[in-house]
């Protein structure tokens, strides 16, 4: 039986996206006849009160949740220090779980996760797959942050790049992402591309005379515009705020926002200063039970990325979106990974941060002709069926990780 060994800061029971998939392609593996361990941390994202077990076994996971269980102050400082803590025990976890011929597969959360990895196995014979959902320094260079510049970042990038180059692949979520990390001096051959993936069997469309949250929420008679996820320092919200000036005083409209995030605050207070806060709705994140009926109540939805973060991040809420048959407005750079899909697909619009005169366009043409936004829905539930299923990913994954299922399981 092989032994898979897989790192993220979150998992099972989080309901993040990286722990959603990640759990999905933990519990697979280990239906399908690994020896499966995921090494973990105590908390929940957005939720870091309260403390998971040190340990546990769930569908066949065995569960090491390790990093220090005390909360520390707010801000910089006390995630610097909660990320120092989960790195000097996921060193030792590693050293402890990696028997020969394991294999071992590092996310990127907290960053830069491979050089520990790299350096805790660098001795073993053991396998290392990177599973980069982002890159960084790269990531928080371009968010501003001080010490990923200059010759700080610089070292960290070498660190980084040193440890993709010694690991015996690297998955990456999305082709201009892919060739980032060959860029950075690694073989083609170490690199191949998974794109994440939902669940199309289990979230799925709900028409809006049907979902009782559009009825609950008073939007049975309006178009609304939705927004489901994080809205974080890598999204770029000011197109849709001078769009939604420029369309105050619509009672038909509504931008429904659900989930949180850094920039959300912002978002209300710049809605309710510039008078269109009526035109506004929003919501905390919905339970997994209720993602259908969630995802389903916009009529279409927006996705935005600011464009120097194309090829470091990769918005894994368009497959959701896709699930349900809804059209996405992609705010991103025209070269983008989801504008490419949107236009080869024909399952909605692109819109170049910035570009007011378009958005307002694209929300017109569709209010205007609502056959016009199903028709691209139904455009990209049909995209997810055939080249983006749950099932396929997690094929490529078992012939990355090399198991075939010693049952005979398949994903």
């Amino acid at each position: 039986m092989s032994r898979l060994i897989f790192i993220n800061r979150f998992f099972f029971p989080d309901h993040s996206a990286t722990s959603q998939l990640l759990s999905d392609l933990t519990f697979s593996c280990a239906k399908a006849g690994s020896d499966v361990h995921v090494i973990t941390g105590r908390k929940l994202y957005g939720a870091e009160q309260r403390i998971l077990p040190a340990s546990e076994s769930v569908q066949g996971v065995t569960i090491h949740r390790i990093g220090s269980s005390k909360t520390w102050a707010p801000g910089l400082l006390g995630r610097a220090l909660d990320f120092l803590a989960f790195y000097r025990a996921a060193f030792f976890k590693m050293r402890a779980l990696a028997v020969d011929g394991a294999t071992t597969v590092v996310k990127t959360d907290p960053p830069l996760l491979s050089v520990v990895a790299a350096l805790a196995l660098r001795s073993r014979d053991t396998k290392i797959i990177h599973w980069l959902q982002d890159v960084y320094p790269e990531v928080a260079a371009e968010l501003g942050v001080t010490f990923a510049r200059g010759r700080t970042g610089g070292l960290l990038a070498r660190l980084r790049n040193w440890s993709l180059r010694v690991a015996g692949m690297n998955v990456t979520v999305g082709q201009r992402m892919q060739r980032h990390v060959a860029a950075q001096g690694v073989e083609p051959a170490r690199i191949c591309v998974i794109p994440n993936w939902i669940d199309e069997t289990r979230v799925t469309p709900v028409a809006a005379g049907a979902n009782p949250l559009r009825s609950e929420w008073g939007l049975d008679r309006h178009f609304v515009i939705g927004y489901s996820g994080n809205l974080g320092r890598a999204h770029e919200a000011n197109t849709l705020l001078e769009a939604a000036t420029r369309l105050k005083g619509r009672t038909d409209l509504c931008f429904l926002f659900i989930g949180g995030g850094f920039n959300l605050t912002r978002l209300k207070e710049e809605a309710q200063s510039r008078g269109v806060a009526d035109l506004f709705q929003f919501r905390p994140y919905q339970s997994e039970a209720r993602l259908s009926q969630s995802l389903s109540v916009p009529d279409v939805h927006w996705i935005s990325l600011r464009p120097e973060l194309e090829g470091l991040i990769v918005p894994s809420k368009f497959y959701g979106i896709a699930a349900v048959g809804r059209p996405v407005i992609a705010i991103t750079d025209k070269d983008g990974e989801i504008a490419e899909l949107v236009r080869a697909h024909r399952c909605g619009v692109h819109v170049q941060p910035g570009d007011i005169d378009a958005l307002v366009s694209a929300i017109a043409a569709m209010t205007a002709d609502p056959a016009l936004a199903r028709t691209w829905g139904a455009n990209a539930r049909a995209m997810l069926e055939r080249d983006f299923s749950r099932g396929a990913a997690l094929q490529r994954w078992f012939d990355v990780l090399r198991i075939g299922g010693e049952r005979g399981e398949r994903p």
